[in-house]
C-alpha cells in the first residue's frame, strides 16, 4: 500500500500533568515482561526470555480505563481523516503502558498480524492503526527514539526518526503495517502510552 504519510502526530495534544498523573498509575500497578506477539501464552523460559531481549526489552503495563481512551480516541480519528489514510475503523485494544530504561529497546517490527484475530473479543479484526503517546520530555532521556520505514528491510537512508514524538503529550499515529522501532535507551527512562485500533481486514 502507497502511503503518503507514514505517520501523522499532534505535538503536545495532552496535558504535561495528565502524562504525569498516567506515568504515576502506571507506576503503582504489577509490570509485565513485554513480549512479542509469537511469543507462547504462558510464562516464558530463561532461554526464552534472553531470545526476547534481542528483539524487545520493557515493562509494560495493560490499561483498559475509559478516561484514557477519551483522551486518545479522538486524535486517532483526527489522524486518520487528515493524513489520509480514511481507513475503516472501529475497535480499540487495550492500552499498554510502557517503561523503557537503560539499554532496554524493540527492533524493527509492525505492530499487524498476518491473520485477523480468532476465537476472541476481537475475532475476524485486524490491526489498522498503532498509536504512541509520549509520557515525558526527550531530554528526560537519551535514545529511545521512534522511529519508522516503509521498506521491508529498512536501511539508514530511508530511516524516519520522529523527534517530536520525544515532545511530553505528543501522540503519534501511523499504519500498524509499517515497520518501525524504538532505539535503545543509553540514559534516564522513556515512558510512553501504546493503542492499537482494531478494523475489518483490508480488502
Amino acid at each position: 500500500m502507497n502511503l503518503q504519510n507514514s505517520f501523522f502526530y499532534f505535538t503536545e495534544a495532552i496535558p504535561r500533568r495528565i502524562c504525569d498523573d498516567i506515568i504515576k498509575y502506571g507506576e503503582l500497578k504489577d509490570k509485565l515482561l513485554g513480549v512479542t506477539g509469537d511469543m507462547p501464552d504462558r510464562e516464558i523460559s530463561n532461554r526464552e526470555k534472553k531470545k526476547l531481549f534481542k528483539t524487545r526489552n520493557s515493562s509494560v503495563v495493560f490499561l483498559d480505563d475509559p478516561w484514557i481512551y477519551s483522551l486518545i480516541i479522538p486524535y486517532i480519528n483526527r489522524a486518520n481523516d487528515l493524513s489520509g489514510w480514511r481507513f475503516q475503523i472501529d475497535t480499540p485494544e487495550t492500552t499498554q503502558w510502557t517503561k523503557y530504561s537503560k539499554t532496554q529497546h524493540y527492533t524493527w517490527h509492525m505492530d499487524s498480524f498476518p491473520n485477523p484475530y480468532q476465537n476472541n473479543e476481537f475475532h475476524g479484526k485486524i490491526r489498522k492503526l498503532s498509536m504512541t503517546l509520549s509520557l515525558c520530555d526527550g531530554d528526560e532521556y537519551e535514545g529511545g527514539d521512534l522511529e519508522f520505514d516503509l521498506r521491508d528491510k529498512p536501511t539508514k537512508s530511508t530511516i524516519l526518526t520522529s523527534k517530536d514524538a520525544r515532545k511530553k503529550g505528543t501522540i503519534t499515529v501511523f499504519p500498524s503495517f509499517v515497520y518501525h522501532r524504538v532505539t535503545p535507551v543509553t540514559k534516564g527512562t522513556r515512558y510512553s502510552l501504546v493503542s492499537w485500533i482494531l478494523g475489518n481486514p483490508f480488502i
